[in-house]
Formats: C-alpha cells, sequence, structure tokens
C-alpha cells in the first residue's frame, strides 16, 4: 500500500509539487503564528508570585486647616502616631485579616523604587532590582512564599526581625542558586557600612500578568517605622466571608472610626480594579494581537481546507473506478488520507528547517531572552503539524464520504 501510494504521489508530481509548496507555506506561517499565541498564553498564565484575590488599597487623606475640626500638629512624631493608630484600629476590625504598610511595593503599581545590591566581596548589581519597602504583614496581604515552602507568616517574620528577602529571578544574576545565597551577607541600597543577611528567597513576584517572572527582580526589606506617612501605601486583606461590600461598608464606619486627628479615609481601591486600570493598553494590545494571529490562522485553516476538499472533489471517478475494481470505502479513505498526510510529512522536515532559521535570525516572539529554544521550537512545530493535519482530515474526509455514495457507474457516466 505504501509503495503504491508513493507511486501515485511522484507520478502525480506535478499537482503534488504545488500541494507540497503549498502546505510548506503553510507550515513555517501556521508555526509563526502557534510560536506567538504561545510565547503570549505562556507568559500570561506563570505564576505571579503574589495573590491580590480580598485585597484593598487605602488612601488616606489630610484634613486642611480651613476644616473646623482640623487639629494642628506640634511634630511630626503627632501625625505619625495618627497614621498608626489608624492602622491599629484596621487591624482590629473582625472582617480584615492583615494591613500593611508599605512604599512603591504593592503589585500593579505605576510607581517604583530602584536599588542596588552587592555581595559581601562581590560586585554591585544594579539595574531594574524594584525595592519594596514594607511592614512585616505585607507578605501576609499579598501572599508571598518562598522558594523552600515558607509560608507568608513565616516570611513575615523573617522580615519583622529585620532579615531581607530577594526574589528567585535576581538570583541567578547574583551567580548562585538559592540555597548557595541563603544566609550570606549583602550590601544594600549602596551602603557598605551595613551588612544585610538574606533569610530566604522569594518565589519570583512579576511586575505584571504580561511580563515574565525571571525579568521582574525586587528586594524586600522592613519598613522603617521612623518614615511612616500618610503618603504611604495602605493595604489590606480582607477575610472571604465578609468580602461582600466591604468597600461600602468600610466607608460607612469611616467618619466615626477612622478619622483620628487630621488623618482620614479617602478612598478604598479594589485591586482587581487596580489590576484593570493599570493593565488596560497591554490587555488591549495583546487582544488585538490575539485576534489578529487567530484570523490570519482561520483564513490559513479555510484556504488549506478548501485546497483538500476540492482536490478529493475532483478525483469522483477515480474514487469510483477504485470502487470498480473493488476497494471498499475504508480502502479509498485510508488511501485520500494518507496521500495527504504523506506530503505533509515530506515537507515538515524542510519547515522545521526553515523555522529554526527564522529563530535563529530573532524573527519570532521573544521569551526567556532568547526566540530559539529547542524544546518550544519543536512543540510549536508539533502543534502546526496536527492542526494542518486536522485540516488535512477534514479537507478529504467530508467530500470523500460524499463521493462513496455515488454508484461508480453514476460517477463514471457523468464523468
Amino acid at each position: 500500500m505504501n509503495k503504491k501510494l508513493f507511486t501515485q504521489i511522484k507520478n502525480e508530481w506535478r499537482s503534488n509539487l504545488w500541494l507540497s509548496i503549498e502546505l510548506l507555506l503553510v507550515s513555517v506561517v501556521m508555526w509563526y503564528i502557534v510560536d506567538s499565541l504561545y510565547c503570549t498564553t505562556a507568559t500570561y498564565i506563570e505564576p505571579r508570585g503574589f495573590d491580590i484575590s480580598h485585597t484593598y488599597h487605602i488612601e488616606m487623606g489630610l484634613l486642611n486647616d480651613k476644616s473646623p475640626d482640623f487639629v494642628t500638629y506640634q511634630s511630626v512624631e503627632e501625625l505619625q502616631r495618627d497614621v498608626l493608630e489608624l492602622i491599629d484600629r484596621l487591624q482590629h476590625r473582625p472582617d480584615i485579616e492583615a494591613v500593611s504598610l508599605s512604599n512603591n511595593a504593592y503589585p500593579y503599581n505605576i510607581s517604583n523604587s530602584v536599588t542596588t545590591i552587592q555581595p559581601v566581596g562581590g560586585n554591585q548589581l544594579g539595574g531594574n532590582i524594584i525595592q519594596r519597602i514594607v511592614t512585616p504583614d505585607f507578605l501576609r496581604v499579598f501572599r508571598y512564599t518562598g522558594v523552600n515552602g515558607e509560608t507568608p507568616e513565616q516570611l513575615a517574620q523573617m522580615v519583622e526581625d529585620g532579615k531581607f528577602l530577594l526574589s528567585e529571578s535576581l538570583c541567578k544574576y547574583l551567580d548562585g542558586k538559592p540555597s548557595e545565597l541563603i544566609g550570606k551577607s549583602f550590601y544594600l541600597y549602596g551602603d557598605t557600612t551595613r551588612t544585610h543577611i538574606l533569610d530566604a528567597v522569594l518565589n519570583s513576584v512579576r511586575y505584571s500578568d504580561y511580563e515574565q517572572a525571571d525579568y521582574s527582580f525586587s528586594i524586600v526589606d522592613k519598613f522603617p517605622m521612623e518614615h511612616v506617612s500618610r503618603t504611604q501605601e495602605l493595604c489590606v486583606r480582607v477575610r472571604p466571608e465578609h468580602d461582600k461590600d466591604f468597600i461600602a461598608h468600610i466607608k460607612a464606619d469611616s467618619e466615626s472610626q477612622y478619622r483620628i486627628g487630621n488623618i482620614f479615609i479617602s478612598n478604598i481601591y479594589s485591586f482587581k480594579d487596580k489590576r484593570r486600570a493599570y493593565q488596560q493598553q497591554q490587555t488591549n494590545d495583546i487582544r488585538n494581537k490575539v485576534t489578529g494571529m487567530t484570523f490570519l490562522m482561520l483564513n490559513v485553516f479555510l484556504g488549506l481546507l478548501g485546497t483538500f476538499w476540492f482536490r478529493t472533489q475532483q478525483r469522483k471517478s477515480e474514487i469510483a473506478l477504485h470502487k470498480a475494481h473493488g476497494a471498499t470505502n475504508r480502502m479509498m479513505f485510508n488511501r485520500l488520507l494518507s496521500e495527504g498526510w504523506g506530503i505533509l510529512l515530506l515537507v515538515t522536515p524542510l519547515a522545521l528547517l526553515i523555522d529554526f532559521n527564522l529563530a535563529y535570525a530573532e524573527l519570532n516572539a521573544l521569551r526567556n531572552g532568547t526566540t530559539l529554544e529547542v524544546d518550544r521550537l519543536l512543540l510549536c512545530a508539533l502543534i502546526s503539524f496536527l492542526l494542518i493535519g486536522l485540516m488535512i482530515t477534514i479537507g478529504v474526509s467530508i467530500p470523500a464520504r460524499k463521493a462513496m455514495k455515488v454508484h461508480p457507474a453514476e460517477a463514471l457516466h457523468d464523468e
């Protein structure tokens, strides 16, 4: 059967040559589309390193001197004391699980603080290292976890004890594995007069849903209480069973319970809303890209489907002739299908070679710092192969089944 099949393919080389060229081009285009969609999807579903469910950002306001309730502060410490009192009252609220204060630290933040890190006896590393200065409960609010299974509570205690944490993605730039770096001393913020002990390595905390964890470098250190002010980030985690209408409930209590001196709650935002607002432009760009790629893939599908549909319909007389010589419907179906898959198999190695060169020339999507990854190349090529094979199967099977229902004599007479 195989020998006869390849003999037929060789004998019909003119028509099969154009079909082979079409399948080659389709294979390369399909690989490019699949590769692009794969990179977008794989990045989006990576672990984020934090959890924003049931979390809120509370903005603190300050009464001006024209308000009848204005209080004249004698020192900055009085203002700080009122901020800390507000935090304490929120912590004792039964529907709140944890409360934190931080500086440029919460997820989906348009503001950043960057810093440097230097192993004692090593070289300083700077660049885009996000500096997250937080109170210990920040780890509980956003549920950070460690690479060795440390819980948010354990990490919070480490920060409370004055230890600092860094993200796993930063380890490879410090020339070490997490297990090798934990317990070592580092200089932070360019200050070589004071060392900091690394107590744990965090699972990488991503900067956004569309940026890979490998490029989100961060350091977590304890918030100095002498820097407390109303402009810092006040974040809370609400107990799941109490999260319904939380914003309305806390606003209702804000004037009676949460106005302390000149400090009051001015606004509350859900982190789901902040996430949506922060990523709106990126989300629109990704949606347009996926829509365009999907539309292109659909056109490729329809073109390929039409090619094999028309090709099979044109061979009604050949099907009738084979049936007249005793061929069964299954034999004819397998023969037509094998022909399409056989040509696809013949052009696939050449298509894979073209795919490799396109990736080597960096003409496809970037991921993990490169466009050429062998496992990704083979996976996307396999997906493309199977999708094209599916279109061949559909394009052959439907018209072939219709052709096989026609009596051989009738088909030959029409021919």
